[in-house]
């Protein structure tokens, strides 16, 4: 549960609102600016409506008594209140209207923006579990803001009214006034301790609604649904989701249930407050002290006068709540990434002369204290082919995120032509370095899509698409599909085609081979392959990147053995380096592994 939340905590929160208003102000400018015109001229239509009201009431009385009566003013007035009728109404119906559509291009420009700026943080920052709270409550901001948008206008439109409705209750009685502003601050109390026991069940419960999320997801996933029938899952994750759904329900239930009992009870006194003034307007109007139409006009102006005073107490209450959550959103945008472009960045060198040099680098991961990968010393020089061995856990893939400055050292320094990787551009460097990884997404787009996305910029350029598909054997697999490039894989959409864990893999591997990167790294990315496959795989891909430093990991040694120089690491460490036959010579770790894998085939 996340802590209380004071008062002036809440009130501190409300600075996140112009910053809000400005965001949804530059979604459209135009519709923001008629919103606001709108709802000046629509909140001194109240006031103008019960005033023509009493002139409708007092003239009737007059008429009344006439053997006479001349109705054209009558007429007049009840046009002019028919009038201000329909122009509320219309008023009402276009304010809806552009709040819905200000509301969905925030929606839209919001997500974008984040989005864009999670894809500027670093990795470790997506592997923290802190991180990944702040990240879905800012997701969660960007929908459903319209309300809160909604709200703030409402109450600067509100506040309009009852200013001109006060003017009128001031000059009859101001005490009335004071009584029912002391009537409504127990409910508006009230309200404001309830939402804050909301925002703090839902900000508490973050990484648990997470949870749910994923549980619900894995329940029903045409990802996980083998694993769910063969270990027969189903019981044990539906059991675990009703535990905590249960559980968040009756937390939720017990904070509704007291909101609903102390509303009735604020929202009596107030009711109580109303018609004691009510009958107090009625004594001055029987007593003569007031015409009917000032008893029409005043009654009128009092009940609405509290019905806005509730409201926007109320209101105040869920604007102060809405702010919290926004808070959420800002403070998402304020997480900075530690590998940044700055002014001194400098270019990559084109091409690479000297190659890259790792001195004593280590890295450890975030919140752990043993080190991934320490004390690495070694060269890899341009246009050079080596390849990384070793046990899981030995810090291949590590030092492959390293290279592909995906992490900076924790001790140490990476060099790139003799310069710190830290001081040239992150972005310009990106461009640079081609990775497939071991994990590479299956993204449920087109064929060609899937393949261009090595060079995102280039997904016109069926041409390169194709060629890229060609030298990875993809052109194979999607050769075989009914629309070719066209087609949908994937089964998330209509009309999409899945494919074999090979097929995804040549796919994958045509967006190495789409990046005019000067170095390439294939992190096992052909685990899926049989031995003859990935064996030409790795051989197309020597002779594709000739002129390209290249670093691969595979368990294969037959394709480890085509490297120039072999990496071999050990509980994070360098163990041996050289090439297949040095290391054979060595008779070492290499050369065990080797002679294991060799035997097997046997």
């Amino acid at each position: 549960m996340a802590k209380k939340l004071s008062l002036k905590e809440q009130f501190k929160a409300l600075k996140h609102i112009p910053a809000f208003l400005k965001l949804m102000w530059k979604s459209n400018p135009t519709m923001a600016s008629i919103n606001v015109v709108l709802r000046v001229l629509k909140s001194v239509l109240p006031i103008t409506m019960l005033y023509v009201g009493k002139l409708i009431i007092d003239e009737i009385v007059v008429l009344s008594r006439q053997s006479d009566p001349d109705l054209e003013m009558l007429i007049w007035y009840v046009a002019i209140e028919f009038g201000l009728a329909i122009m509320s109404d219309i008023f009402n119906r276009v304010i809806a209207l552009i709040d819905s559509l200000l509301g969905d291009l925030f929606a839209n420009e919001t997500s974008v923006r984040l989005m864009k700026h999670a894809s500027k943080l670093d990795l470790d920052q997506f592997e923290n579990s802190e991180f990944y709270d702040k990240l879905e409550r800012a997701r969660r901001q960007t929908l459903g803001r319209t309300v809160l948008m909604s709200q703030v206008l409402s109450q600067f439109q509100d506040l309009v009214t009852m200013l001109s409705l006060g003017v009128g209750l001031v000059i009859f009685n101001p005490l009335l006034i004071v009584l029912l502003i002391i009537a409504v601050i127990p409910a508006f109390l009230g309200e404001n301790h309830f939402n804050e026991r909301t925002y703090s069940l839902v900000h508490g419960w973050t990484p648990m609604r997470r949870e749910l999320d994923y549980l619900r997801y894995t329940g029903a996933s045409d990802v996980t649904a083998k694993e769910l029938k063969v270990f027969g899952l189903s019981d044990f994750l539906t059991g675990r989701f009703k535990r905590l759904s249960d559980e968040y329900y009756d937390l939720n239930k017990g904070i509704s249930q007291k909101r609903a009992f102390w509303g009735v009870v604020f929202s009596g006194l107030g009711t109580a407050a109303y018609y004691g003034t009510y009958g107090f307007i009625i004594y001055e109007t029987v007593n003569g002290q007031l015409t009917l139409g000032d008893l029409t006009f005043l009654s009128g102006s009092f009940l609405r006068f509290k019905t806005l005073l509730e409201g926007a107490l109320n209101r105040f209450s869920k604007i102060t709540e809405g702010a919290m959550y926004l808070k959420d959103f800002f403070e998402f945008f304020e997480i900075q990434p530690k590998i940044a472009t700055n002014q001194s960045s400098l270019p990559i060198p084109r091409p690479i002369k000297q190659g890259f040099e790792f001195e004593n680098v280590s890295f450890k991961y975030e919140n752990t204290e043993t080190y991934a990968v320490r004390n690495l010393s070694f060269k890899l020089e341009p246009g050079e082919k080596m390849a990384l061995v070793g046990e899981n856990g030995a810090g291949k893939t590590t030092l492959v995120k390293l290279l592909a400055r995906l992490y900076d050292p924790t001790e140490g320094r990476i060099l790139l032509d003799g310069v710190d990787l830290r001081d040239y551009d992150p972005e310009d460097f990106n461009k640079n370095v081609g990775v497939i990884f071991q994990d590479f997404v299956r993204f449920n787009f087109t064929a060609g899509l899937n393949v261009a996305i090595g060079q995102i910029e280039d997904k016109e350029q069926q041409e390169l698409i194709e060629q890229a598909s060609v030298k990875s054997l993809a052109d194979q697999v999607i050769e075989s599909l009914p629309d070719r490039y066209d087609q949908m894989i994937g089964k998330r959409f209509e009309g999409g085609v899945d494919l074999s864990g090979g097929q995804w893999q040549k796919i994958a591997l045509g967006r190495a081979y789409m990046r005019s990167a000067q170095m390439l790294i294939l992190d096992e990315p052909t685990a899926a392959l049989d031995a003859r496959a990935e064996h030409e795989v790795f051989k197309r891909f020597a002779e594709l990147t000739k002129d390209k430093t290249a670093i691969l990991i595979s368990h294969r040694f037959s394709t480890v053995r085509m490297a120039t120089k072999i990496l071999v690491l050990e509980n994070g460490g360098i163990a041996e380096i050289g090439s297949h036959s040095e290391l054979l010579e060595k008779n070492g770790i290499y050369a065990n592994l080797f002679n294991l894998q060799a035997s097997g085939y046997r």
